[in-house]
């Protein structure tokens, strides 16, 4: 099987099977999507808290609880994102790709636009990626790879604040606050990065279930056996 180099592209041969995503990878994906479903609701909540329940506030613990699961989830998060870094180092090409886009390769543009008149249905002649197609790496670099650094950083910014300035939480991040100017600045940030990084994931999964259905390989089986397939014979 014949592929571009910088993109992955299929470009002709009997197609074969290729193992993509290792394991890890494909933990941390599955761990991610359920980390941040959490953080989403309880973020939501802490921005916008629940009407009081009633009753003496010492029967309650109910917006503790969700500040408590937020910042369990949110650690969790940070741990699995490094943990994910260090694998783009040691796992294979594709590993890397959601971090270093060939943003310099003119293939990859050319696959980019191409995309982008697949997915809004203006052409039918979909092209067959190994890795990612050009298109979802775009997305995955900008809005989720840098969305989630945002969030990362700002996160800690506030989880910092608490501690007070001269502490060894803010000598590590508080740099964020005086970054953005006011700690409301930090949680106007982290708030609109949130819903930066939901829309990619609703768009994310359009794209997911659209090329599993009319494309020409495997999409979501891929996340769970790390196997990408083919499905036809290449043209050319």
């Amino acid at each position: 099987m014949q592929v571009e180099r910088w993109t992955g592209r299929v470009t002709g041969g009997p197609l074969e099977d290729v193992y993509v995503y290792a394991a890890p990878v494909r933990l941390w994906h599955w761990l991610t999507v359920v980390l941040f479903a959490v953080l989403a609701v309880t973020g939501y909540f802490i921005g916008a808290p629940p009407p009081a329940i009633g009753g003496e506030a010492t029967n309650s613990f109910l917006f503790g609880w969700i500040r408590t699961i937020h910042f369990v989830a949110a650690m969790l998060m940070i741990v699995a994102f490094v943990v994910r870094i260090y694998w783009a180092f040691v796992g294979n090409s594709h590993t890397r790709a959601i971090f270093l886009p060939p943003l310099w390769s003119w293939a990859f543009w050319r696959g980019l636009f191409g995309d982008i008149a697949s997915y809004g249905f203006l052409r039918n002649d979909d092209e067959r990626w190994v890795g990612h197609n050009p298109l979802a790496l775009a997305g995955m670099f900008f809005m989720f790879t840098l969305g989630m650094l945002v969030l990362i950083f700002t996160g800690l910014g506030l989880y910092s604040q608490a501690s007070g300035w001269g502490s060894g939480w803010m000598n590590a991040f508080g740099w964020v606050t005086v970054l953005l100017g006011t700690p409301q600045a930090v949680r106007t940030v982290h708030h609109f990065a949130m819903w930066y990084v939901v829309i990619f994931a609703l768009v994310h999964m359009y794209m997911v279930f659209r090329q599993d259905i009319v494309g020409r390989s495997t999409i979501i089986s891929t996340m769970v056996n790390g196997i990408r397939m083919f499905k036809g014979e290449p043209r050319g």
